[in-house]
């Protein structure tokens, strides 16, 4: 493949995994990834959970991209708030679900029995969460996890607050207030085998060990449902929003190797045709991912004080009134897609043309659009000066 059209040396090998294959076998193959990569067809269950007070309920609303006070957002107190385990839907991924557990150790659930009356087969990985030290409890309940080969990381939370408090002592340094938090909440889980320790402010989730943490989660997950965390994560820095695009651009291979044998609709100059409702149902799933669907927008603006007008007017490309099959068939009407050309150049001894065109232009379709929405992402951002 060209690479000036697959510049990204690991995009084109997952397009060149495919081209290799016949066309059943790709679009088999496709079609297969492309159910397991739908963002509604991946299952994933994350727990929340810690001694109570520790700021599990913020914690849930927060990586779901709500507040207190928001449709569907967890209950938070300074006291115990959880008592029974609730289950919270995203608000655009039906199918990831976090889990605030009760606190361990209150008076509604003595430790001994907590382990029976919460299920743990039930999740993918757990948080517990402290906002001081972690205890006996926690210990426990992390050795039992652990007997289950279920993977845990240890939160310490309301590091802004410790933070604040430190700042008004004389020669503050931040760097060291951390060091020693990290160093303190260490010297209690040795028993656990010395685990790392994400110190985060659920209120900021750009500062600290959030984008750390998510990055420990990468190795640990299988690639669908890290997709899906990914996917379901806020869009709270540039960063962030780059990681979503990358992985928006590894499940577009495998959408658009399972939809080039299923098009209908034909694009004038090609002899190919392209699946537009596939692709409009996966560039509105990568509006919502990116965090600037009307809703998102609605819930940002209301968080940072700002107009949602306003906002919105920072989204200069084509999906600035949303994501639609009209746009989507405009797009095959661009220049640009000129450069979707280069795919008739694949040796027809290695995979028949209509297929490869279909794959090809399917796919440049899908990255323009991704990378376009980004773009918009990263603009919305910054007019929310964040």
């Amino acid at each position: 493949m060209s690479e000036t059209f697959y510049e990204d040396p690991e995009f084109g090998n997952e397009v060149k995994n495919y081209v290799k294959l016949n066309p059943d076998e790709s679009s088999a193959n496709g079609k297969k990834q492309q159910d397991q990569m739908d963002m509604d067809n991946v299952t994933l269950n994350i727990a929340v959970t810690g001694e109570s007070g520790a700021g599990k309920s913020t914690f849930v609303n927060s990586i779901r991209g709500l507040k207190e006070g928001d449709d569907g957002a967890a209950e938070t107190g300074v006291t115990e708030t959880t008592m029974e385990a609730v289950r919270y839907s995203h608000p655009t991924m039906p199918s990831v679900y976090i889990w605030d557990l009760p606190g361990i150790g209150t008076s509604n659930f003595k430790a001994k029995n907590y382990l029976k009356e919460v299920q743990l087969d039930t999740f993918d990985f757990f948080i517990i969460i402290s906002s001081v030290r972690f205890k006996e409890n926690d210990i426990m309940l992390a050795k039992a996890i652990k007997k289950m080969n279920k993977m845990f990381y240890f939160v310490r939370s309301k590091i802004d607050q410790d933070i604040q408090a430190e700042a008004r002592k004389k020669d503050f340094c931040e760097e060291q207030v951390l060091s020693t938090i990290r160093r303190n909440c260490r010297e209690n889980l040795v028993v656990v085998g010395n685990p790392k320790v994400f110190l985060i402010s659920a209120f900021d989730l750009r500062k600290y060990d959030f984008p750390k943490l998510i990055d420990s989660l990468e190795g640990n997950l299988s690639d669908h449902k890290w997709s899906a965390l990914i996917h379901s994560l806020p869009a709270y820095s540039v960063a962030m929003i780059d990681k979503k695009r990358k992985a928006l651009y590894k499940t577009a291979v495998a959408v658009a190797a399972g939809a080039a044998t299923t098009v209908i609709v034909p694009i004038p100059g090609f002899s190919v045709c392209c699946e537009i409702g596939i692709m409009t149902k996966y560039l509105q799933k990568a509006l919502e991912s990116f965090g600037i669907d009307d809703e998102s927008i609605k819930r940002l603006a209301k968080r940072v004080n700002k107009p949602e007008d306003e906002l919105k007017s920072a989204m200069k490309s084509r999906f600035a009134g949303g994501v639609n099959e009209i746009v989507v068939a405009g797009m095959l009407r661009t220049s640009g897609m000129m450069a979707a050309k280069t795919i008739e150049t694949l040796s027809p001894g290695i995979i028949p043309l209509g297929f490869s065109i279909a794959f090809g232009t399917t796919l440049y379709l899908l990255r323009q659009g991704i990378k376009e929405l980004s773009e918009d992402a990263k603009a919305v951002l910054a007019a929310a000066g964040l």
